[in-house]
């Protein structure tokens, strides 16, 4: 088969490094791709929103598949794009690619299914906004409605910094339209989980729990990231916990998208609040979390490509998924600013022998004019390494991480141990 993934980061040379595996894949295709994953397959340079030229590429070339990992093309129709043009595509239409693009319409979505998550209202005027954060006190979440790189959530600590957060995206259109509706709810308390499931619109198989470091410095502090890193499974997800989400929030969330004639394909991300009253959604995705997948491709013992293939024929059911023994553990190395104001274009050094400690993922790299390998965003790589036990993954991943240096390398200390 021929297959084309679409995206250029560390999650979809994951995706990439994983299909490569495959016996059923014969060729495989990144658009836009970056330097790593030019390693394991060819790119091809369309940007990853540019819906017709990816469509006619695909059609062009003859793509047997095409896998759509990030939200912005799935937001915008890319895999209702490629079946009109008869390819097959995994991942959500747009239509059900909105419980992701649309904090409003997940919120909305929750309440009407008895799906449980925090107490909120939304705000399409400014000063209701603000009067409500004034009426209902601090610790409060503001959410930009819409898609915003993963940084559109403030955690605010004081009605101050709430009201600030609602002005930055409502007047000063910190995130553009994103942010021309908000949602604001109650600060929920407990551990984080998330976990990613495979859907065929029917049925659903949830994937290892994991657990993402979204602030940039130790110690959770700084401002909130894409990921710093991120560790699977989760010790705090035990048995009784995976089954209450099963009947209480997994199962009806696919039910709820099928009823509202949305029905999902493709990978839905539940980010979950372990509250003592039971878990409860944080937010929904609509694709594969980044730098969530880098582990669990690492802890895949599946053919990637058997479980595309049976989310789109809609016989996720028949499949039988397995995952390796242990745990998995992945350190995002980060430009010095990220997530702020950042310089790019340096060359990285000690690559291979990091590679044979450790399986080194490409998430914002280029390869230079002479083959050297370059910075080119604000998480440059994703180091991922295997252990028996959690402890023994995270060593390994740190261990991988002391030969790589880059001019202004940050990357935090503390992965899989807060």
């Amino acid at each position: 088969m021929k297959v084309l993934v679409v995206g250029g980061g560390g999650r979809e040379h994951a995706i990439c490094w994983k299909l490569a595996q495959s016996p059923k894949v014969t060729e495989l295709y990144c658009a836009p791709g970056n330097g790593g994953i030019a390693q394991v397959a060819q790119c091809v340079p369309i940007k990853a929103t540019d819906v017709e030229a990816m469509v006619a590429w695909a059609k062009e070339h003859a793509m047997d598949f095409v896998m759509v990992a990030p939200d912005d093309p799935l937001a915008l129709g890319m895999v209702d794009a490629l079946e009109a043009a008869g390819i097959p595509a995994f991942g959500p239409r747009a239509n059900a690619a909105v419980i992701e693009a649309s904090k409003a319409f997940s919120k909305e979505l929750m309440k009407k299914y008895h799906i449980p998550t925090a107490k909120y209202e939304t705000f399409t005027d400014m000063d209701g906004a603000l009067a409500y954060v004034r009426a209902q006190g601090a610790p409060i979440v503001v959410k930009a409605d819409g898609l915003a790189l993963g940084k559109g959530v403030v955690v605010a600590a004081t009605v101050e910094e709430a009201e600030e957060a609602v002005r930055s995206m409502m007047q000063d259109h910190k995130f553009g339209a994103s942010g021309s509706t908000v949602v604001i709810e109650e600060c929920m308390v407990g551990p984080e989980v998330t976990v990613l499931a495979f859907c065929d619109g029917e049925h659903l198989v949830p994937m290892l729990s994991s657990q993402d470091h979204k602030r940039a410095y130790d110690g959770n502090q700084g401002p909130n990231t894409g990921g710093m890193g991120a560790f699977c499974p989760s010790p705090k997800y035990t048995p009784e916990i995976a089954e209450r989400c099963m009947k209480e929030i997994f199962l009806p969330t696919v039910a709820a998208m099928k009823a509202e004639g949305r029905p999902f394909k493709g990978v839905i991300y539940f980010g979950l609040m372990l509250t003592q009253d039971g878990p409860k959604v944080v937010e929904y995705n609509a694709r594969f979390g980044d730098p969530e997948t880098q582990p669990l491709m690492s802890m895949l013992d599946t053919d990637l490509m058997d479980i595309f293939q049976a989310c789109v024929d809609g016989t996720l059911d028949q499949m039988d998924i397995r995952w390796k023994p242990g745990a998995s553990c992945c350190i995002v190395l980060a430009s010095g600013g990220y997530p702020v104001k950042y310089q790019s274009g340096y060359p990285i050094s000690g690559l291979e022998a990091a590679g044979k400690l450790a399986t080194v993922f490409h998430a914002g790299t280029k390869l230079g004019e002479d083959g050297t390998v370059l910075t080119a965003g604000g998480r440059v790589l994703g180091v991922t390494a295997v252990g028996g036990d959690l402890e023994e993954a995270i060593k390994k991943a740190y261990a991988a991480c002391k030969p790589i240096s880059f001019q202004d390398m940050h990357f935090r200390t503390d992965i899989g141990k807060v």
